[in-house]
């Protein structure tokens, strides 16, 4: 018997009802809170040894063991995001970043408050986690724009953190920073809860726990020896041995997860030219974004003797990296627009160039404010290009299933990138100071190397971002198909024709029925 035409199926918003449109605002206030976690701590570094009668050292674990989970977590999560329930997973990793801040607030022991800061690297997976619901819940025709706005907001928190921070450590107890950010992280819970829709579309199978504690175990030993490398010493037996274990153990994982019915993350899938050249591009671009904040950061807090620097306050450094948090928030329309017209490959190739353009204004000029804060702000509108474009490409190129583990994949390397360009940075910094009032301080020449090097991987991830295939250009396998409709539902990447297009296969509110 014949089926009749399907009756288009109303969509996510029009079955949710006025909460629904609330989700795209929402998920991006909780991506400008998971980054503004990564950055409030920065201003307190100076004066916690102090606080906590803690070691300088100790200290920079504050910093470390967020690194470290996020980088961990954000892989597994996003895995158990496909397999779970995305919303479901995203509350949890929010719930555990709020915790880590009331944790925080409520001691000054630096063990606790080492192991609060690693539960609130937890957040780092509410990227793409909400990307991977915005794919689904969202019509084809403004999934572009909110997947570009939900990029920015690594960003624009970042830029909103720091100067946020600083002035609540001035005017406040530095306990009260936490006490807001656990405030802020309480409500971004309640709002998923009533906003965000529980996205249907799920991937079977059982949760890889060895191949998680596998990735776990190589991440930890691989961003803790480029993490603590320069401090350390590069040439240690602590650091040459945590590298040959990253990699026995990383090799090890790979091997396993080749074999396994249902790994943690789809190596078959890396190796399609579309998804593994976009995540070289993500490690690539993480590292010359990086380099904008923390080489800024240091040289306009540079004493005015040093020839060069600026002497500001913290909060005055913060303030001056809030017009390329404006920056990203502006251009992230534009971004989905080149991509809507040229392909997302050309968005973050383009991107890339606006960043090695960033670091050439650096370079000829880091002297004057203005023409510091104008390339810094150019550096992040090519951020916001680059990283819009990165989850557009994987979005394309993998199963509908399995997004949110992809795009956590996407966000880990450039979480590495990021680890390796503060090393990087550094090591440079380091080896050009000269002594100011006493004091060891970076020269400028440092400092313009710094920029040459992150224009100089910026360039590099342009060229990458240009080899990656295109829409139109076959990759080097199809994706599979589902093992039948009764277990796995109608392939979520086919299209449906009228008003239903583009819709991810439902089982809950809007799924489209047959006659």
């Amino acid at each position: 018997m014949a089926s009749p035409v399907p009756i288009p199926a109303p969509t996510r918003d029009d079955a949710a009802g006025p909460r629904a449109r609330l989700a795209i605002p929402v998920l991006a206030y909780c991506g400008i809170l998971m980054a503004v976690m990564q950055t409030v701590v920065v201003p307190l570094l100076p004066d916690l040894p102090r606080l906590t009668g803690a070691s300088p050292a100790a200290v920079s674990w504050m910093v470390t063991a967020a690194l470290l989970s996020g980088a961990v977590l954000t892989p597994v999560l996003g895995r158990a995001g496909d397999m779970y329930g995305k919303r479901r997973v995203l509350l949890l990793s929010f719930t555990l970043m709020a915790a880590g801040s009331v944790i925080c607030a409520l001691t000054s022991q630096i063990g606790v408050l080492i192991a609060a800061r690693a539960l609130q690297g937890a957040a780092s997976s509410v990227v793409p986690l909400s990307i991977s619901i915005l794919r689904d819940e969202l019509p084809a025709e403004r999934r572009g724009s909110a997947i570009a706005l939900m990029s920015s907001t690594v960003g624009i928190g970042a830029a909103l953190g720091l100067p946020a921070a600083a002035m609540v450590i001035q005017y406040a107890d530095w306990h009260t920073m936490f006490w807001v950010t656990a405030a802020l992280g309480a409500t971004g819970v309640a709002l998923i809860r009533w906003a965000v829709p529980e996205s249907p579309v799920r991937e079977p199978g059982r949760f890889d726990v060895p191949g998680a504690l596998g990735l776990a175990a190589g991440l930890v030993c691989l961003l803790l020896a480029v993490s603590q490398g320069g401090q350390w010493g590069w040439g240690s037996a602590r650091v040459v041995g945590l590298f040959l274990t990253a990699v026995v153990v990383l090799a090890l994982w790979w091997w396993r997860q080749l074999r396994a019915e249902r790994p943690l993350v789809d190596l078959r899938l890396v190796s399609r030219p579309r998804v593994g050249l976009s995540h070289v591009a993500a490690l690539l671009t993480g590292f010359a974004f990086y380099a904008n904040s923390l080489v800024t950061a240091q040289l306009v807090q540079a004493p005015r003797a040093s020839g060069y620097g600026l002497g500001l306050s913290i909060v005055q450094t913060g303030l001056c990296l809030l017009p390329g948090g404006v920056t990203m928030l502006l251009f992230s329309p534009l971004s989905a627009r080149i991509s809507a017209a040229r392909g997302p490959r050309v968005t973050l190739a383009l991107g890339a160039a606006v960043i090695a353009a960033g670091y050439a204004v650096r370079i000829a000029d880091s002297r004057d404010l203005w023409m510091i804060m104008v390339g810094a702000a150019v550096v992040a509108t090519g951020t916001t290009l680059a990283y819009s474009a990165l989850p557009a490409l994987i979005l394309h190129a993998v199963p509908a299933g399995q997004t949110a583990s992809a795009n956590g994949v996407n966000v880990l390397m450039r979480t590495i990138g990021q680890a390796v360009s503060s090393a990087a940075v550094a090591a440079v910094l380091v080896h050009h100071t000269s002594l100011v009032g006493g004091a060891p301080v970076p020269t400028l020449h440092g400092y313009l190397l710094a920029f040459a090097l992150a224009g100089a991987i910026a360039l590099a991830a342009c060229a990458v971002a240009l080899t990656i295939p295109g829409d139109t250009e076959p990759d080097t396998e199809p994706d599979p198909e589902p093992e039948s409709e009764s277990e796995s539902g109608p392939d979520p990447r086919c299209e449906a024709t009228g008003p239903a297009r583009d819709r991810s296969p439902a089982t809950g509110d809007g799924a489209m029925e047959g006659a």
